[in-house]
């Protein structure tokens, strides 16, 4: 990834344009392209009322008989399924969400030929519910669910809002939602095709993400193009490498472009 000149980082990073001016100009790659990428996080899907993870409010950050970094991870699963569901299902289960602004926007993208994909590290199916279909899901989705021994698919339902821990009614084993759980690798092909786009995209939008989580995070490093903008509301260790930064609200962004 080149590294911007000073001139380059003041106009568009360090206050030397407004959030309007930004906006301008995010506005303008968007309609001369049609070979954009999105990567987002949590922040997406906030403004729809699910919680982040590590925001000051997030799941991380809230009481609970055990951290949720070990709660989520796979030991703790295959120790403790009990415990595991109890937090499922009071943490990370959220009936009644509505895509966002943001969602909304980037499927519009899609169907208009621009937005070649959507890579998230969310796992809410969001994208999916606002019309967008090239959806590449770095982590998973509640949305689906399968049996830890057979293997055999079962419906969100059937995990999402059961009574203590669901088992396959073929083997009797547990079924776990397919997500990825600490301690687990993400699914290569994902991340490859992830990957493919990101080096060939021409404008990549990188939008509610900290940038913290790897090996996700990573995915930056393999943008070639000079067109990087970053959208979140808090800063990013990334934030310097972008040839465009806005702290702003998201849907709030993405409702104006």
């Amino acid at each position: 990834m080149r590294e911007l000149g000073e001139v380059e980082k003041q106009t568009y990073t360090a206050g030397g344009m407004c959030v309007d001016g930004k906006i301008d100009v995010l506005r303008g790659w968007i309609a001369a392209s049609d070979n954009i990428v999105f990567f987002g996080g949590a922040g997406v899907s906030t403004e729809s009322g699910i919680p982040d993870f590590r925001s000051v409010d997030g799941l991380y950050n809230q009481q609970w008989d055990y951290p949720p970094e070990t709660i989520l991870s796979r030991t703790f699963f295959d120790r403790n399924p009990e415990e595991y569901y109890r937090f499922h299902h009071a943490k990370l289960v959220v009936d009644g969400v509505k895509p966002n602004r943001a969602h909304l926007r980037l499927a519009g993208l899609e169907r208009e030929g621009k937005l070649k994909a959507v890579i998230t590290q969310n796992i809410d199916g969001l994208h999916q519910a606002a019309g967008s279909k090239n959806v590449l899901e770095l982590h998973g989705s509640i949305l689906r669910a399968y049996c830890t021994k057979c293997r055999a698919p079962y419906p969100a339902e059937r995990m999402n809002h059961c009574e203590g821990v669901p088992h396959c009614d073929v083997c009797g084993g547990i079924v776990r939602p397919d997500i990825v759980l600490y301690e687990e690798p993400l699914d290569q092909r994902v991340m490859e095709r992830a990957l493919d786009y990101i080096q060939n995209a021409e404008v990549l939008i990188i939008g509610g993400t900290s940038l913290g989580v790897y090996p996700a995070a990573g995915l930056i490093h393999y943008y070639r193009g000079s067109k990087l903008a970053l959208v979140n509301l808090s800063e990013t260790p990334y934030d310097r490498y972008a040839d465009l930064v806005i702290h702003e609200k998201i849907g709030e962004v993405f409702s104006q472009v």
